[in-house]
């Protein structure tokens, strides 16, 4: 499964971004995917997961309610739809994939078997 991000971009706070995330290759929808995210000098933190088949979603408490995951089956792309941006919520920004055919969302780094590239996402005071 290969995975690319896009979406990111400079936006003042309080705004909003949506980011992308397309999986090319076998069997991409039956993978639970996630959004996680590293600031500088931070250690990559998860933002939000939901199982293959979209019946689970988990955010950190951070996001919540700020932040969505969604994703449309046929063009096999998952999104991260962020409103309310704050500078905290500046940071590379990974989506990943993992744990197939599941029922509940992993939350942790090493659950995850792909790695997109990562998009940059900067929040400005």
């Amino acid at each position: 499964v290969q995975l690319q991000a896009s979406g990111g971009g400079l936006v003042q706070a309080g705004g909003s971004l949506r980011l992308s995330c397309t999986a090319s290759g076998r069997a991409g929808s039956l993978y639970g995917m996630g959004w996680f995210r590293q600031a500088p000098g931070k250690e990559r933190e998860f933002v939000a997961g939901m199982t293959w088949n979209g019946s689970s979603r988990i955010y950190a408490g951070s996001v919540k309610g700020r932040f969505t995951i969604s994703r449309d089956v046929a063009k096999n792309t998952v999104y991260l739809q962020m409103n309310s941006l704050k500078p905290d919520d500046t940071a590379n920004y990974y989506c990943a994939a993992g744990y197939p055919g599941r029922a509940v969302v992993r939350t942790t780094i090493s659950d995850y078997d792909y790695w997109g590239q990562g998009t940059q996402v900067t929040v400005s005071s």
